[in-house]
Formats: structure tokens, sequence, C-alpha cells
């Protein structure tokens, strides 16, 4: 069981969305704009948020920048916009999936479990360093030159899984069936989101990125050992 967060401004959609997660045994709360959001989710713990993006007093968006100032619990956007710059804003805001209206129950469902697994799923506790980069996989810490960087749950989630399999090239879909679930696997522009937000969070120079590596229409990696090495000495 989880505990979950609605936030949507329609009747309806809350008190169907509360029924279709209760049957499945979480405990769903509500709220219909997004202060009143924050302010819940500032007071209580909760395990996902189901967000829409267009409130009365504050827009979805907004509602995902503030709260990743301070938490990094899994939201999943609802918005009727289908329109592929809707998602990328959503994403680089913060979001960590997105779900267009209207949709069905069984694929509301399946993401939010996708998204509660990576939420609870423990990794491991290796460290990874890589010239000024340190990744301490099980504390979910990211240090670059001594000075902690913060992530968000799913920027984490990819940096691990690339340098827990570095020197390999990790494809489109299997990374994003790691990192969102099986799923996923044709949300390419998901990755493309976040690879940016990591490489402005991470890389001396994003444009010329050390960390993480592209091979251009496949995927991405993380460097070898060696380079590693090379990087720390340089």
């Amino acid at each position: 069981m989880a505990r979950i967060l609605v936030v949507d401004d329609e009747p309806q959609i809350r008190r169907a969305l509360r029924a279709a997660l209760t049957a499945q045994g979480h405990a769903v709360e509500v709220a219909s704009g997004g202060e009143e959001a924050l302010h819940r989710l500032a007071a209580e713990t909760f395990d996902l948020v189901i967000l829409d993006l267009v409130l009365p007093d504050l827009d979805g968006t907004e509602v995902c920048v503030r709260l990743r100032e301070w938490s990094a619990v899994p939201v999943i956007v609802l918005s009727v916009r289908d329109d592929e710059p809707s998602k990328v804003s959503a994403l680089d805001r913060g979001a960590d999936d997105y779900l267009v209206k209207p949709f069905g129950v069984a694929e509301l469902l399946a993401r939010v479990r996708a998204n509660l697994r990576r939420a609870r799923e423990e990794v491991g506790a290796p460290v990874v360093e890589c010239g000024d980069l340190r990744i301490d996989v099980g504390r979910r810490r990211v240090e670059v030159a001594g000075r902690e960087i913060r992530l968000t749950r799913k920027e984490f989630d990819l940096l691990a899984y690339l340098a827990l399999n570095r020197g390999r090239v990790l494809t489109h879909r299997m990374l994003l069936q790691h990192v969102w679930g099986p799923e996923y696997g044709e949300e390419v522009q998901y990755l493309r989101v976040f690879v940016r937000q990591l490489r402005l969070k991470l890389e001396p120079d994003p444009h010329l990125p050390r960390y993480i590596l592209t091979d251009v229409g496949v995927g991405y990696r993380f460097p070898d050992p060696g380079a590693c090495d090379n990087l720390a000495k340089a």
C-alpha cells in the first residue's frame, strides 16, 4: 500500500482516481489546487503524487518546480496537452511521468506501479568515482569536487544505472525500461530531458560531456574505469 495524493480541480476525476487507486489497496488523499497540494506535501508524507497541469490557482509545472526544491517524491502529471513541448516542459521542471487525458485506468495503474517500484527499489551500496564525480549509490548521494549535487529521484536512478554499467552502451529502451519500468520503451524524449538536466548539474561543460556520453541513435554510456582514471589525473 502507498499513500498517494491526487491533485485535480475536477471532482469527477478525483472520485474516479480515488476509487481506482483505493481498489488497489492504496491510501488516497485529494487536493483541488496547487497551493493546497504543496501545503499537504509539506505537512504529510506521500509516496506518489498524481498532478493535473491545469489548476485554478497554480499551474502544475509551477507546483513541480516548487516541490522539487525540497522533495523527490515521484510525480505523475495528467494533462489534456498532447504536444511534445508540453511534455518536455513538465519533465524538465521535475515531473517523473506524463499521461494524457483521457487515459485508461489500466495504463494509469501500470504507471503508478512502475513509479512506486522504482522509488522503493534498493539498488545496492557501491560507490562509483569518475574524475571529480562521486556517486554513492547506497546513500543516493552525488558529489562533484566534494560539493553535493541535488538530484531528483529519476535523475539519480538514471545516473546510477549508467554508472553501475560503466563502459557499456545502454540503449534507449534499456534505460527507459530500467528507470521508468517495463511498460516504457519508446519515450525517448524522457531520456533527452533527463540527460540534459544531469549534464547541466554534473558536467564542467554540458556541451562537451565527460560523464554521460552519447552513442548517436543507440543510447548512452558512462566512461569505463580506465577513462575515469584518466579524468582523475587530468
